[in-house]
């Protein structure tokens, strides 16, 4: 058996949150796959972050003075999710990513010492590919109510990680357009070789009560990618990223219902190696609602995470710089408000009709 699902951290702004499909998990759209079974799926997700933070602190002149940072971006998801046996599976992502990033202080400064002229700077593609191997621990023939599973993967550079697109009034007079790399949130990967550790799980209360639940962590061991930041300061960071998440489903025939909690973020010390480099690590927890809809063995479903509370926290130069000079340092970094994540999913089974679990959420 394998539930097989996807689920993903998402770039909810500022803090470069590379996103991610789970392999093993039970928190979303799911089809419980058996033996030989194929789940093939695709995911959009959209946000627009502009709302800065500095800690726990909303810095909410940025948007009175109009020098909010706004990220505009979609991300599309093309996934493969293959049982082996009815307690092993497999699954393969590809993402592609179609980023928006308009700014003041990135293109002549923003007021009063700069122009205050808002321009935008794009990049779009194929981002870092993911695949992974799952097991679960109890056997899903013998033992249905209640189980987890535990999923190794990979994460490859396959995305551009030195994007470049054009910057204006730039120079010591501010009159030259300059082609310079991207900010490291619109970058479509990291430019690192991650190792993914998926724990989920679940327990049925009831026909219509089901609680799920789900960690993923990424560990990024390379410490940069060799790409200088727009001001050459420093080594754009390949971090490491985490989420965890659980909730409650209600089904009720091919409807099911899903509220729940997460949280997901980039942590200022990686769990592998340095932390060196430029990063802008935080946090954000949500409240999470969805629907879902399922016809026969195709799926389709809807979740919207609503952030309650957004955290920049101290990056690793922050600290370096807050211990030399003796002075707190921490830098800002947008957020987004809330998440559109929408999914479509087929199963091709063995069964004319194979069995499936419905869970709310993706």
């Amino acid at each position: 058996m394998c539930v097989t699902t996807f689920t993903q951290v998402n770039a909810q702004g500022c803090v470069a949150i590379r996103g991610f499909s789970s392999c093993s998990g039970t928190m979303g759209n799911s089809f419980a796959l058996m033996k030989g079974d194929l789940l093939l799926g695709t995911n959009f997700r959209h946000f627009k972050s502009f709302r800065h933070f500095r800690g726990d602190h909303e810095e909410k002149n940025r948007v009175e003075d109009g020098t909010e940072v706004i990220n505009k971006s979609s991300l599309l998801d093309l996934t493969l999710n293959y049982a082996i046996s009815d307690r092993i599976y497999t699954n393969v992502t590809i993402p592609f990513v179609f980023h928006d990033r308009s700014s003041m202080y990135e293109h002549g400064g923003n007021p009063p010492n700069g122009l205050g002229e808002r321009h935008s700077t794009h990049s779009s593609g194929l981002s870092d590919i993911r695949m992974g191997l799952g097991y679960w621990l109890i056997d899903p023939i013998k033992h249905s109510k209640t189980n987890y599973s535990v999923g190794l993967g990979v994460k490859l550079p396959t995305g551009k990680y030195d994007y470049m697109d054009i910057f204006y009034n730039q120079g010591d007079d501010r009159n030259e357009n300059i082609e310079s790399v991207v900010d490291q949130s619109i970058q479509p990967g990291d430019g690192g070789t991650g190792i993914t550790l998926d724990i989920a799980g679940y327990h049925t209360l009831s026909n219509h009560l089901m609680i799920t639940n789900n960690f993923y962590y990424m560990s990024n061991p390379k410490t940069t990618n060799g790409v200088l930041t727009r001001n050459g300061r420093e080594e754009f960071s390949c971090p490491d990223q985490f989420a965890a998440r659980i909730g409650l489903n209600y089904f009720q025939k091919q409807f099911s219902a899903y509220l729940g909690g997460r949280i997901e973020g980039v942590p200022s010390s990686d769990l592998i190696g340095s932390s060196a480099g430029y990063r802008r690590p935080g946090y954000v927890a949500s409240v999470e609602p969805g629907i879902s809809y399922a016809l026969h063995n195709l799926i389709f479903s809807l979740n919207v995470p609503v952030a309650l509370y957004r955290n920049r926290i101290q990056s690793f130069s922050d600290k370096q710089r807050t211990e030399e000079t003796g002075v707190y340092r921490i830098g800002d970094a947008a957020f987004a408000n809330y998440l559109l994540n929408f999914n479509v999913s087929y199963r091709f089974s063995k069964k004319a009709e194979a069995d499936f679990i419905l869970e709310g959420v993706h």
